[in-house]
């Protein structure tokens, strides 16, 4: 949805008597000589370029593991400071500034071989735990962001907006109440890759999930989901979906990653795919990918789902020794990827839209609709057994 701000009106009056007589043309070697001190200035370089317009529209960040990374170390009895910085992982508030970073998505995804549910609630609370005491402990970089209008917020505030999720679908099991509760807490996106719901399709389940998280103003998370489960929850929901870390699969065939055919359904959906950096999306070929490769996903994502559907994701928050882009190693590393898109001829509202625009979009879209549904519909008290079935 547009923003619900006036347009400026431009006047085509003529001028009103008493206004004060044109000037007149300068001599002519004073023209020449401002024409030619005007063709002489240096023009701003690429890099140059990038900073003002990160300055101006910084980046939104589709996903960032530091939770569950600082999990697993405080089980070990390591600590980090945010703060400060730290060597071990790639994220800390020095090159988050550095990197131009406003808003940011937390992941609270729990690990893959995670099948049992009430162990994925209980350790996606521990992540709300880990995010918040982060928050908490840095109040002067981080403010904890609940809708689109704290991404403003924030960002007059000087701090980085920060964000719940994605959540995994597992988490909630085949409870909406549960889906409320960790809304309640803060989460605003859900992920639906390795719910029991939404495994190749939606269930009948599944597909109330989706229309809870519509009227909850829950972001609906793709990144990882069969194309079954992408096709049929384009079908069912009414706001934007976002895939938080995906690249093209048309460039990159891996699971996470988004083909052609998909991306044109998003684009007809008006969500975002948030390009990640993680060289496991980006080359498979057994050579360290550069940022060349991430910004050749991003123009693909462009080219078939539209300009107003791509954004970027680091997909950051991993220790210093994981694999990792050239170029694109930390949270400092945004502004190298806007210069090669600049070098490559992308204009300031493309990058703008890119960084900052798109995203922002989806979140206003997302909680539009929810104030909508909302009226016209209380609460889903329906379960996984009568509409699945299911025995648990």
């Amino acid at each position: 949805m547009a923003d619900l701000r006036d347009d400026p009106h431009d006047s085509d009056s003529t001028s009103a008597a008493g206004d004060l007589d044109p000037q007149p043309e300068p001599p002519a070697a004073e023209a020449a000589a401002t024409a030619t001190a005007t063709a002489t200035a240096t023009p701003a370089s690429a890099a140059e370029r990038a900073a003002a317009l990160l300055a101006a529209h910084p980046v939104i960040d589709g996903h960032n593991s530091l939770a569950p990374t600082l999990l697993r170390r405080r089980a070990a009895g390591h600590s980090h400071d945010l703060e400060q910085g730290e060597n071990f992982l790639d994220t800390d508030m020095p090159r988050i500034r550095a990197g131009a970073l406003g808003a940011q998505f937390w992941s609270l995804q729990v690990a893959d071989d995670a099948d049992d549910e009430g162990r994925a609630v209980s350790t996606t609370l521990e992540l709300i735990d880990v995010v918040r005491d982060l928050i908490a402990s840095c109040p002067e970089s981080l403010r904890l962001a609940l809708g689109a209008g704290d991404l403003a917020d924030a960002r007059h505030c000087g701090r980085v907006a920060s964000f719940l999720g994605p959540v995994s679908g597992r988490a909630i099991g085949g409870s909406l109440a549960t889906l409320r509760a960790f809304h309640f807490l803060g989460v605003r996106v859900l992920a639906l890759a390795g719910a029991r719901w939404a495994d190749d399709g939606l269930t009948r389940f599944g597909q109330e999930a989706v229309r809870e998280m519509n009227r909850l103003g829950v972001l609906v998370d793709l990144s990882g989901a069969s194309g079954e489960t992408v096709r049929a929850t384009l079908a069912v929901t009414k706001a934007p979906a976002v895939f938080s870390h995906s690249a093209a699969g048309a460039l990159t065939a891996d699971p996470g990653n988004v083909p052609d055919e998909i991306l044109a359904l998003l684009g007809a959906n008006a969500g975002v795919c948030m390009v990640s950096f993680d060289p496991a999306l980006i080359h498979r070929d057994g050579r360290a990918p550069a940022v060349s490769a991430v910004a050749d996903h991003v123009e693909r994502v462009r080219d078939v789902a539209g300009p107003q559907c791509v954004g970027l994701a680091g997909t950051y928050g991993r220790e210093a020794d994981a694999p990792r882009t050239a170029g694109l190693e930390d949270t400092s590393c945004y502004p190298r990827l806007i210069t090669e898109l600049l070098d490559r001829g992308w204009d300031d509202t493309q990058i703008t839209d890119l960084t900052w625009g798109n995203a922002a979009r989806v979140l206003r879209d997302t909680e539009f609709l929810a104030r909508a549904a909302q009226g016209r519909r209380p609460a889903s008290t329906a379960t996984i057994e009568e509409l699945d079935d299911s025995r648990r």
